[in-house]
């Protein structure tokens, strides 16, 4: 006659093998406002993992403080102390290597990268650029968006490749230009776009339904359309409470 209490204790004693949360390094120069994003999104167990580490290349990038308050390892590696770009980055792939990152994300990283640092990274790097790409790469897009009398703008997060903001896109958000918009309205509502699709890509990718391969960047299996999943400026507005008549 088996004893019931007994199996039954064992049973409750029985716990699934607890799996590693996955692990982010982000990249920072400055403000870290796209890191405090991320970082709200963690805290809300809305991100799909774990930030183990914020790097910047400039000491008094206040992301660093960021990064502290929030209990997370904060790097200072000044890029001026290095004889080369690729000196740099080679310093900078042993720091980030040290993490064992399964996703690098570029948050105001005012660096360009070199082949090498793409190529180690290559399929698990991200970064967020402040337009509709392919439109405005570069610098100063709100700038020249309304130098050019755009009547739309955005922002955009896609995969890292050698080409300089041309990676293959993962998401965007529209905004439309109203008139009489200066350069600081426009990058108020920007920055609220950027905060909110940057933690959902990485997201995606953390839960592994967003991949990088030979054909392109695919969502669940699906092939991404060339804009990325696009939310139209109407929708952004909505999830951002924005006053579509203002």
């Amino acid at each position: 006659m088996s004893d019931k209490s007994t199996t039954s204790d064992t049973l409750n004693d029985f716990e699934a093998e607890k799996v590693d949360a996955r692990r982010v390094v982000v990249l920072i120069s400055g403000n870290g406002s796209n890191l405090q994003a991320l970082i709200d999104a963690q805290s809300f167990d809305e991100l799909g993992g774990e930030i183990v580490a914020v790097i910047s290349n400039k000491a008094d990038a206040h992301g660093l403080q960021r990064a502290r308050d929030a209990g997370i390892d904060a790097v200072v590696l000044p890029h001026d102390e290095y004889e080369s770009r690729d000196a740099f980055d080679g310093a900078l792939i042993k720091v980030i290597e040290r993490h064992e990152p399964d996703l690098v994300v570029l948050a105001g990283f005012m660096r360009i990268l070199t082949p090498r640092f793409v190529h180690r990274f290559h399929g698990r790097l991200l970064n967020i650029h402040p337009s509709l790409l392919p439109a405005y790469r570069g610098l100063d897009t709100h700038k020249r968006v309304l130098a050019d009398g755009g009547e739309e703008h955005g922002a955009s997060v896609h995969f890292v490749t050698e080409e300089l903001d041309g990676g293959p896109v993962v998401m965007q958000a529209a905004l439309k230009i109203r008139p009489g918009d200066s350069e600081e309205s426009v990058v108020e509502r920007i920055h609220a776009r950027e905060h909110l699709i940057y933690p959902i890509a990485v997201r995606w990718f953390l839960e592994g339904r967003l991949q990088l391969g030979p054909d392109g960047p695919t969502l669940d299996g699906m092939a991404l359309p060339p804009q990325g999943m696009r939310l139209s400026h109407e929708d952004a507005a909505e999830e951002l409470d924005e006053d579509l008549d203002g």
